[in-house]
């Protein structure tokens, strides 16, 4: 069936839009499609569109608070776990801390450095630790300069026995030079290290509080 849009402009034109009564099928037609289009439409804006993005939130939220739960289940199912761990750390940071030595030790393990280098047959040219040390959080670092000559296995062996010392000592900026007669001469750094007593990490906190660093954390 062929559409006279001739005749269906003319019967739009002719409508009375203030009396619809008069309206012919068409125009009640359009009007109701229109109605129908406006009422979801204005209920979307008006309505809908605000409950559609409060739920929206709510899933996000949701998602969000699954999340937090499933971590602390997590972490409450590891708890003993966790503690073993602590308790682990603790006993190694004990043993650890049982290798510095404290400030009436570090003249004896100055001598175990002398008499490694000693029984080694090694001739030492210069042992002069610093006249000051370096404070850190909870230890002090000594180092000290040393110079001897000897041969590269006894050198070697000088080594090996500091790195079994009962106290922590660590050998740095090992320099070797070539002598006469298959003789060597090293320069070494080797650093000692002491914890400090309480009355000292007490100075520290002290000292660091009045120039606004962070304080040492107590041992």
């Amino acid at each position: 069936m062929a559409i006279n849009f001739n005749e269906i402009v003319e019967d739009f034109k002719h409508t009375n839009w203030k009396d619809p009564g008069t309206w012919t099928m068409l125009p009640k037609l359009l009007v109701l499609v229109v109605i129908l289009i406006a009422i979801p439409v204005g209920g979307y804006f008006g309505v809908w569109q605000g409950q559609i993005e409060e739920l929206e939130r709510g899933v996000a939220q949701e998602g969000t608070l699954k999340k937090d739960y499933l971590a602390k289940k997590t972490q409450a199912i590891n708890l003993d776990l966790h503690k073993q761990q602590l308790r682990e750390i603790d006993t190694q940071f004990g043993a650890l801390l049982k290798q510095l030595p404290n400030k009436a030790q570090m003249d004896a393990l100055l001598v175990d450095i002398n008499q490694a280098g000693l029984s080694r047959g090694l001739q030492f040219e210069l042992f002069r630790p610093a006249t000051a040390e370096s404070a850190r959080e909870f230890y002090a670092e000594l180092p000290i300069q040393v110079k001897v000559t000897g041969s590269y296995h006894d050198m070697g062996g000088f080594a090996a026995d500091i790195g079994q010392l009962p106290r922590i000592v660590t050998l740095n900026d090992v320099q070797l030079e070539a002598g006469k007669d298959g003789v060597l001469s090293m320069d070494v750094t080797a650093r000692t290290f002491r914890y400090l007593d309480d009355d000292e990490v007490a100075a520290q906190r002290k000292a660091a509080s009045k120039k606004g660093a962070p304080a040492p954390a107590k041992k």
